[in-house]
């Protein structure tokens, strides 16, 4: 029987057994899905094309290591992968931007407005970076679907029209969970004592 014609669960067992062609058709056949989706998310395919490496990389090191344990959905399971280094690198770089309720126009939600760093002296900035941080830690305690909507519209200034194409589900539902999220970070953020100008 062909290697080609064996399903993802299949092609991974022998791959996690030692050989490698499994792992080539299994890339050859999902590698335009996996970079497709990955430059849905950045619109930057030189970038997109770093992701995708980094992202079979991990892969790799997952399958090599046992921890495998999809049971035949393969491909989902490497879009997680993808989903979470782009989610993960914008983290690390905290590139937060303008969070903001934008329905009605209004930025009746916002909280904290981006301010331009040469306006801004030593302190102001030490104070800004401390604050970004502190808003990131408390995204990550927001329910998942929440969070995944800021960090869409945050890090990758995404619609609520693409948004909602990217995740399978209505505007409507898209901005409710955005404001949801919004009203739930603004409360934890009170709760913890952190001044904003919400």
């Amino acid at each position: 029987m062909l290697l080609s014609s064996l399903e993802d669960q299949a092609l991974v067992k022998l791959y996690i057994r030692g050989n490698e062609k499994a792992f080539e058709i299994l890339v050859n056949r999902h590698k335009d899905r996996v970079y497709r989706f990955i430059c849905s998310k950045i619109h930057d395919r030189d970038l997109a094309l770093d992701y995708f490496q980094d992202t079979f990389v991990k892969v790799v090191t997952t399958m090599k290591s046992g921890s495998y344990n999809e049971e035949g959905k393969f491909l989902p399971w490497v879009l997680r992968i993808a989903h979470n280094h782009i989610i993960d690198n914008f983290r690390r770089t905290k590139k937060i931007r303008l969070l903001s309720e934008t329905r009605s126009g209004n930025e009746e939600y916002s909280v904290f407005n981006r301010l331009s760093t040469n306006e801004l002296n030593a302190l102001e900035q030490q104070c800004k970076k401390e604050l970004e941080g502190q808003v990131l830690e408390f995204m990550e305690l927001l329910p998942e679907n929440q969070r995944t909507i800021l960090y869409m519209r945050i890090f990758q200034d995404l619609s609520f029209k693409e948004i909602a194409e990217d995740e399978g589900i209505s505007i409507n539902t898209a901005l409710g969970r955005m404001r949801y999220a919004l009203i739930n970070l603004r409360k934890l953020m009170e709760k913890n004592g952190v001044v904003t100008e919400i």
